[in-house]
């Protein structure tokens, strides 16, 4: 276990590095018109509070194997660009109402301008990419496009399994099933890519670059699955958005399918008619219902189980990856990152 004393020293690596992508984001926001539902609302994600995970490990990782902040900023900037956009989609399709403490976009200006603030977001995220050119050369300058290329669609991928099972109301899905799909929708953009971006850009080519697949696919997945939990049972107050969300916008998440899986048909029954409500018509009688039911089937322990083993074996993997480095802020940091991401505010 990590000690409250190293949690504050990651917290405070975590929010430099945080500070670094936020302010060079905002740096690339055109400060012209159209203001008043475009521009002044682009800046409005990455202003609110965030944890910084992907531009952190982005540049951790860059800065562990012998590089330094300079090199990866631009490419850490883009990645937390399109993780901003993403969020913003993310809010409409899945009807949300809050994010980061404050109301969605979609909720406060409505989905058809909140859709154009977050194409917007992927648009300008094109521009620090193209910039890499000055100071990476056109070579890695190409391999980092091609990486976020992937990062983008495995991302879009994923997303499309997880609206496709909400649409087509499935309720017996298998765990192997999801973990496939957060492969692609959350490891993907949140772990596996920002660190193969900082080891290339660091190290200047490609060999051995998949070694950090399966690492991130532990990682990635605990993170997740740690992040359904905190929708459950975390603090409104730290985790930012609305407790018990994804049961109301039907998610099919870890402890939703393992309570599909082992409660009785009736009740499965029930919970389908329930997820094949629209959510405006969705009461507050029946989230508290099947939130007892995962308690009931002990699928909320089950879940904490599982992210603590990938957890465990994302450790194992970065002994293989990290373990022949030098001593750094950036290596600790990266290893304590690991079990930070599962222990946060539960």
């Amino acid at each position: 276990m990590i000690t409250t004393s190293k949690y504050d020293e990651l917290k405070q690596v975590l929010a430099k590095y945080n500070k670094l992508a936020i302010d060079s984001v905002l740096s690339y926001l055109p400060n012209k018109e159209p203001r008043k539902y475009l521009y002044d609302l682009v800046s409005s994600y990455p202003k609110r509070p965030g944890k910084g995970f992907r531009p952190g490990l982005c540049i951790a990782t860059c800065k562990a194997f012998g590089g330094n902040e300079e090199m990866v900023l631009k490419s850490s900037t883009a990645i937390e660009m399109f993780h901003n956009a993403f969020l913003v989609h993310d809010d409409i399709e899945d009807e949300s109402e809050y994010r980061r403490g404050s109301e969605t976009l979609n909720k406060s200006y409505g989905n058809a301008i909140a859709v154009n603030v977050g194409d917007a977001l992927n648009v300008l995220s094109i521009r620090p990419l193209m910039e890499n050119l000055f100071s990476l050369g056109p070579n890695m300058t190409w391999t980092v496009f091609t990486e976020i290329e992937h990062m983008v669609r495995q991302s879009v991928e994923g997303q499309a399994m997880e609206l496709g099972w909400i649409k087509e109301n499935k309720i017996l899905i298998q765990e192997e099933d999801y973990l496939r799909m957060i492969l692609k929708k959350t490891c993907w953009y949140t772990i596996i890519h920002p660190m193969r971006i900082g080891y290339l850009t660091a190290i200047g080519d490609t060999e051995d670059i998949d070694k950090f697949n399966r690492f991130g696919y532990y990682m990635g997945s605990a993170f997740q699955i740690q992040d359904d939990l905190l929708n459950l049972v975390g603090d409104v107050k730290k985790y930012g958005k609305e407790i018990l969300g994804d049961i109301w916008e039907g998610k099919r998440t870890l402890i939703l399918i393992h309570l599909l899986n082992n409660c009785s048909a009736t009740e499965r029954e029930k919970i389908s008619q329930f997820l094949n409500t629209p959510r405006k018509n969705r009461n507050e009688e029946d989230v508290c219902w099947i939130f007892d039911l995962m308690q009931k089937y002990k699928s909320i322990s089950y879940a904490t189980k599982c992210a603590q083993e990938l957890a465990g074996a994302a450790l194992r993997e970065y002994m293989k990856i990290f373990g022949y480095l030098p001593d750094s802020e950036d290596k600790t940091f990266i290893k304590n990152i690991i079990l930070y991401m599962i222990e946060r505010d539960l």
